[in-house]
């Protein structure tokens, strides 16, 4: 039996504990990252939601910036969920090739829930969560958008990143952290680089 994977979860902000849970439900291991050490030996990373600039702040104070770009160059794939997406794009660690919103979609007041059809995931229509969400704006040809909603791109992938715009952790579909664990062990599998 294969051993579990070892997810790291960023932990310096907002909904990590959620995104840890249903790891954990998934069958992996997860340890809780807020200093660069806590990097070493992971096989995949989970940005989650939470405020961008709290959590940028945060990287920022702990080192981790230059560190999640490593870890992303080497090829480990990450999951950025909300401000989990934005983090992941051009403007703040430039780990895809991609420019979010912040709260596109407005205020807290304006959270909904959407059925979302996402390409690579069987089962029929997703139920996305959207608080405070951002859309993706622009993207470059390498950027695969894997679902929108009213024309807005909210969900994608990039090689071995993975951006939602919506808190997939926080509904009963494990679909989403699925389609992560299986990147990350077809990249464990080949031991290769899945960007293009």
């Amino acid at each position: 039996m294969a051993q579990a994977p070892l997810i790291g979860v960023l932990a310096l902000q907002g909904g990590f504990q959620a995104h840890a849970k249903m790891l954990r439900g998934l069958g992996a291991q997860v340890r809780e990252v807020r200093v660069p050490g806590d990097l070493e030996g992971l096989q995949g990373l989970v940005i989650p939601g939470g405020e961008s600039t709290t959590m940028t702040l945060g990287i920022e104070r702990e080192g981790l910036a230059e560190p999640l770009r490593s870890l992303a160059g080497e090829g480990t794939p990450m999951l950025g969920s909300c401000a989990g997406l934005i983090m992941l794009d051009r403007e703040h660690l430039g780990l895809m090739d991609m420019r979010a919103q912040r709260n596109a979609f407005g205020r807290q007041s304006k959270s909904f829930e959407a059925d979302l059809e996402m390409a690579g995931l069987q089962g029929g229509a997703l139920r996305g969560i959207f608080i405070r969400a951002p859309w993706i704006a622009e993207h470059g040809p390498r950027v695969q958008i894997l679902a929108a909603v009213d024309g807005h791109p909210v969900a994608a992938r990039e090689g071995d990143m993975l951006a939602v715009a919506f808190h997939s952790e926080l509904s009963d579909d494990t679909r989403v952290h699925q389609l992560f664990l299986a990147m990350v062990r077809e990249r464990s599998q080949t031991g290769g680089v899945l960007r293009a």
